[in-house]
This record gives C-alpha cells, structure tokens and sequence, in this order.
C-alpha cells in the first residue's frame, strides 16, 4: 500500500513550509517521505522536491504561449489539466515502489479545489495506484479570528470537502505568528459556538441586514452538523506536528498492514524464565 496527503489551501497559507516541517519530523522518526512539487508557478521552498511539475511544465509556457496567452490563474488551471493529460509522466516519475509516504504540494488556487475537477481526478489517478490518499487543508489562523472570517473560511473548507469527497483534515496553520491574546480568542473558534460567532456581523449595515436570515442559516448548519472542524498547527512544536500526523495517519491507515513485532516480548519471556521466576497455581 502506498500513501499520499494532498497538501491544498489559499496562497500564503504556509503550503510548503508545512511539506518542509512534516517531511523532516518523519524522517527523523526513521521514515521515508517524499515531497512532489505540483505547483507550476513555484519560484522557492525549503525542500528538495522528488518530482517537479516544473519540469513537464511551467506556468510561463501557458502564459507566453503566442496562442494560448493564458493570465496567471487561467495558466495554473491549464498546467493541471495539462498534468492529469500526460499521466503518464507522473506515473513514470512517482515510480511502483510499495509503502511510499508522498506528499503533494498543490499551487494556492483554490477554485481548483473548491469546484474545478482537475484535483478530484488527480485523487482517483493516485487512488487507481494503489494510493491512500488524504486532503490536507490550509487556512492561516491569523485570517480566523473573527465570525464572519470563520464562517467563510469553513464555507470554502465545507466546498473542498464536498468536491474531493477523499478523507479530509483542516489545519489552522501558522498558529506560532499569534500572539498571546489571538490564541486565547482563537480557542472560541475550535469549538465554535455560532450564535457568538454571529454576533460580530455588522446587522447595522446594508449588507449586513440584507443577508442577515442567510447567515444565520449557515451558522446554525455548521454548529447543527459539525460538519467542519479545524486542528491547529504549530510548526515549531513537535508535539503539534506529531498530534496532526497522528490524525492523518489513521485516516490514510499508514502502517496498519506492517506485521506486529513479537521479538521483544520472546526475548523478555526468556530472561524471566533465566531468572527463576516461580509460577503459582
């Protein structure tokens, strides 16, 4: 069985440097993982990417294409399709290798998660593989920290949710950029109670006594079904990191087919028995 995170979230929601951290605490744990750049507009991160999307294509070959003159957003999504197009490519990249443990760093649109397909196909590509595959959503806490923020950042989470349909996880990263007081407030949020949340739109404006009744009916859905939850990460704690690999790992089922180890407690059994360890009836 292979295992695969796909790493998603708006621009600057700290992608890479989630893939840098994450990559480096499990191979200190003794494991092996390897990082695919799929962001085809990607000038620098921290690691060394396995497979570079950037080598099958950039988004400047879309954008200074003479006929195809794509802007910068239409030359991502043409990147993905081109991407999910020449499969081939990818398969021969990610090679055949059992219990690979590959984290994708996906660019920072998120119509290509939210509605567009090109993401959800890339899933079933790896899934018809022999892929366990995850999506990891990033948000910035530090655009979480007041109710209207909330309810449109879980609505956009909700929208991946439903349009991946792949087991899912949202991660409120760069939870070390807060200060002392945000984090307090921030706990509001983890176990959010809507109607509080609610209390910060403005009723008083235009706007707000307009759509008024439609918050309120989105607040009550998401405190009604708990359908989206956040797990915060902070990526200088090790603790963090391992609380959300943890997670993430029951839910791909990393491991769950390695054989139990019984050698231990064989070698335990005859040292008791060296020592003269007596039996009772």
């Amino acid at each position: 069985m292979r295992y695969a995170q796909l790493v998603m979230g708006p621009a600057g929601s700290g992608k890479s440097t989630y893939c840098s951290a994450v990559a480096e605490h499990i191979e200190n744990e003794k494991n092996s993982v390897m990082i695919v750049n799929l962001d085809p507009a990607a000038e620098r991160f921290k690691y060394s990417p396995t497979v570079d999307i950037r080598e099958l294509i950039h988004v400047d070959d879309a954008m200074d294409d003479e006929i195809l003159h794509f802007g910068p957003n239409g030359g991502l999504v043409f990147c993905m399709e081109y991407l999910i197009e020449n499969q081939d490519w990818l398969r021969e990249q990610l090679g055949e290798d059992d219990d690979d443990y590959i984290l994708f760093d996906l660019p920072g649109q998120i119509e290509l998660y939210t509605h567009m397909k090109t993401v959800k196909q890339l899933a079933e590509l790896l899934q018809n593989w022999g892929f366990n595959v995850c999506s990891v959503m990033l948000i910035d806490s530090q655009f979480m920290v007041d109710g209207p923020k909330f309810i449109s950042g879980t609505m956009a989470a909700l929208s991946v949710m439903i349009n991946l349909e792949l087991p899912h996880v949202n991660v409120l990263s760069k939870m070390d950029l807060l200060s002392k007081t945000a984090r307090k407030h921030l706990d509001n949020y983890l176990e959010p109670d809507t109607r509080a949340l609610l209390s910060d739109v403005k009723n008083h404006t235009t706007w707000g006594k307009k759509y008024r009744y439609l918050t309120k009916c989105i607040g009550r859905m998401i405190e009604d079904y708990s359908l989206v939850q956040f797990v915060p990460l902070n990526i200088k704690d090790e603790e963090s990191i391992s609380g959300l690999l943890y997670t993430i790992n029951t839910m791909i089922q990393y491991g769950e087919d390695q054989d139990v180890r019984m050698t231990d407690f064989d070698q335990q059994d005859s040292d008791d028995n060296a020592g003269g360890v007596e039996e009772f009836d």
